[in-house]
């Protein structure tokens, strides 16, 4: 990605240079309903719906906190969730810091400076709708510490962040193996953060579900909404190797 980050085709889309404050409600309604469609949104919401049938959600938080399976200890899941949160943060500061965002200084800027509070404006949204819940909704911890358990803080968070990370990759100059690759790491650090909430005592594993539809829902959706030409390069080029040689492959989107 350091290598590739300012490497793109003439003509090809600057991150954060297509940002609008007015995209319109038809495109408002249109980006909902394509983010609602996306499997991390809806496949989470149905886990944790799920999860409420014969009590599962809490004998599943009740088992994960008896035997820490992934992380030792409730102590070690609460240092690692908050590690694991802070690890997505510093992911997506990377692509925003490397994305191609223009040649010259002033461009650069101010793209950057776009692209940047858009998906500032998106992490808080959704961590604000994370606090009202909470209050809202006064569902006690697994610790029994206190009314905040529904949604989990960290896991929105995580998953927003990563989701943003995630779409970033889009205009790097990279195959489409290593965008896979990297996508899947993001998601692991989202899963991670998640199941390291429930082994800490902090939330039940719907809390965490239903912040992973949240996160994934509120990246997409202002993606979707506010960004004029998301997706990065209108034209790709890549060399990849195969059987006996190399193959150099060109597309266009249009």
């Amino acid at each position: 990605m350091c290598l590739t980050g300012c490497a793109a085709l003439p003509g090809a889309r600057r991150w954060g240079e297509d940002v609008t404050i007015s995209p319109g409600w038809e495109r408002v309604r249109a980006a909902a309903v394509e983010a609602a469609r996306d499997p991390w949104v809806w496949a989470p919401l149905a886990g944790a719906a799920g999860l409420q049938i014969n009590g599962w959600d809490r004998q599943v938080s009740a088992w994960a906190i008896r035997e820490t399976p992934i992380f030792g200890s409730p102590r070690s899941a609460a240092n690692w969730s908050d590690g694991l949160r802070s690890a997505a943060v510093v992911s997506h500061g990377v692509t925003v810091l490397l994305v191609p965002s223009g040649e010259e200084a002033r461009t650069w800027l101010v793209n950057k400076a776009k692209g940047y509070a858009m998906d500032l404006a998106t992490v808080g949204v959704a961590n604000g709708i994370t606090r009202v819940l909470k209050a809202e909704v006064g569902r006690m911890r697994p610790s029994r510490t206190n009314t905040e358990s529904f949604p989990s803080g960290h896991t929105t968070s995580a998953t927003t962040y990563g989701r943003l990370a995630a779409r970033n990759l889009g205009y790097f100059d990279i195959t489409a193996a290593a965008r896979r690759r990297i996508t899947y790491g993001l998601d692991a650090l989202t899963i991670a953060t998640a199941w390291a909430r429930v082994e800490a005592g902090a939330h039940y594993p719907s809390d965490t579900l239903f912040s992973i539809a949240l996160g994934n829902f509120s990246a997409n959706f202002f993606r979707n909404a506010f960004v004029e030409s998301e997706g990065g390069r209108m034209q790709e080029l890549a060399v990849m190797p195969v059987h006996d040689g190399l193959m150099l492959s060109y597309s266009a989107r249009f």
